[in-house]
């Protein structure tokens, strides 16, 4: 019960964030989507009783969340950052957990390459920053094809979030982009983490597999 409960608050803070997001309520926005991913890691922490990337790739989303609630390009670079974090923590519990097809790399690759060139020209000063991050978010959603299918379109649904940002940053405004950004975000982030305690959850019997990937963190990034 405890933990449907925590997926029922996650849906309502949503709920609440989508609505800010439509009426473009700064307050609503501040009061909701730092509590996104929040929620979620409450979740995961409820199944897993257990630090894992995935839960530093939740803590870093909620930095990155705070970050882009700010003005300016400073907060957005500072966001970017921290979702960078998320999308190498992410990559480090998906590939250690099974790996991905050769042919979902080659597709995520391809679609990098398509996406930088197209915006290459629009992004300004932002143009290196992008190329990097880009490149984490789609080996994010190609080593999330690995996990299952639940992960894998999270992982797409991150990547379609973070280019509509890119498409924004490039100058282009589509009608209904916010909403449509936070709408496939909190998608990915609630396909992610329960796709991947669904993966991870312990089998019964003595020939179980383990239950998922303790975060040996090297140097820094394990982490959106």
């Amino acid at each position: 019960m405890r933990r449907s409960w925590l997926l029922f608050l996650f849906g309502l803070v949503a709920a609440v964030e989508l609505v800010g997001v439509a009426l473009d309520s700064t307050v609503l926005q501040w009061l909701a989507k730092p509590l996104l991913a929040p929620a979620l890691l409450a979740y995961l922490w409820a199944r897993r009783r257990r630090v894992d990337a995935v839960a530093v790739g939740l803590v870093a989303a909620t930095a990155g969340d705070v970050a882009l609630l700010l003005p300016g390009d400073t907060a957005f670079l500072a966001g970017m950052g921290f979702f960078l974090v998320t999308q190498i923590a992410f990559i480090t519990a998906f590939v250690r957990h099974r790996r991905a097809p050769v042919v979902a790399w080659a597709g995520y690759l391809l679609a990098w390459a398509g996406a930088n060139a197209l915006l290459w020209g629009m992004l300004g000063p932002l143009r290196l920053p992008v190329l990097g991050y880009s490149l984490a978010l789609c080996l994010m959603a190609a080593a999330a094809t690995g996990v299952s299918a639940r992960v894998a379109v999270g992982g797409a649904s991150f990547l379609v979030s973070d280019l509509l940002i890119g498409v924004g940053a490039a100058g282009i405004e589509l009608p209904g982009r916010g909403l449509l950004v936070m709408t496939t975000y909190c998608a990915a982030l609630l396909l992610i983490t329960t796709g991947w305690v669904a993966a991870t959850r312990p089998a019964t019997g003595p020939e179980s597999p383990p239950a998922g990937t303790l975060l040996a963190w090297p140097g820094r990034t394990g982490a959106s």
